[in-house]
């Protein structure tokens, strides 16, 4: 992976050290996170009783939480420190919480200590996926499944009006949903910057799903529901170690 010097954070960080309460407070009802990516990912889980799972990016703890009523053993790490004590606030004491950044090599977890890694809307914020996908691997037990969700590449060059669309470009948006107004920086990509990194690491394509609104959603924000009915936002892939 490319080094960072200590003093420097990845991207987002401070935004989500700034957001981190107003996140955390909406995280449940907010349609695009709750009624629309959540379902999805949910409905692509294996069964995780008594299975060893790394919830990266873990954010506010929303995810450890639903992976700790599977009957799962969580780690879950986020580069956020904020986060991670509401995170803990939340989950408690039987999750794993450590503050980790996933732009640097996983030196902490030796190779094959996980059955399943779950790594919901964070991956956006990391330019280099083949380094981090190579390092997921490498910690996932043979047979293991790693998850994410991601913005869709189509929705994505379409919203940020890019001439770039075969590039990893950096880009940023106004985020207004988490009761606090904030300029959000990201990364986006082509749908082959996507799935090429899975398939270099040698991790293999199991199922790719565009979700779709939930009746949720549709009593929350009619509007969005019958967008999102036409196109989708977001993109869910799950892979296996073979």
């Amino acid at each position: 992976m490319k080094s960072r010097s200590s003093h420097s954070k990845p991207l987002a960080y401070a935004v989500y050290q700034e957001l981190a309460e107003h996140y955390a407070a909406a995280i449940d009802t907010k349609p695009h996170n709750a009624y629309y990516e959540r379902p999805a990912m949910i409905a692509m889980w294996p069964d995780l009783r008594d299975k060893r799972v790394l919830d990266a990016g873990c954010g506010p703890g929303v995810y450890a939480e639903l992976l700790l009523a599977r009957g799962a053993k969580i780690t879950a790490v986020d580069v956020s420190d904020r986060m991670l004590e509401l995170a803990r606030n939340r989950v408690g004491k039987e999750v794993d919480f450590r503050l980790v950044d996933l732009t640097q090599p996983l030196v902490m977890f030796p190779d094959q200590t996980f059955d399943f890694v779950n790594a919901p809307l964070c991956l956006d914020y990391i330019e280099d996926w083949r380094s981090l996908f190579a390092e997921f691997k490498r910690i996932l037990k043979p047979g293991g499944l790693f998850q994410f969700s991601c913005g869709h590449p189509a929705f994505d060059a379409e919203y940020y009006d890019t001439n770039k669309y075969f590039s990893v470009e950096q880009v940023k948006c106004t985020w207004r949903g988490f009761g606090k107004v904030v300029v959000m920086p990201s990364y986006r990509r082509s749908m082959q910057e996507m799935l090429m990194p899975l398939m270099d690491s040698g991790l293999a394509l199991e199922k790719l799903v565009e979700p779709l609104p939930t009746e949720e959603f549709r009593l929350s924000d009619p509007k969005r529901f019958q967008s999102l009915m036409h196109r989708p936002s977001f993109l869910c892939v799950q892979a296996k170690k073979p």
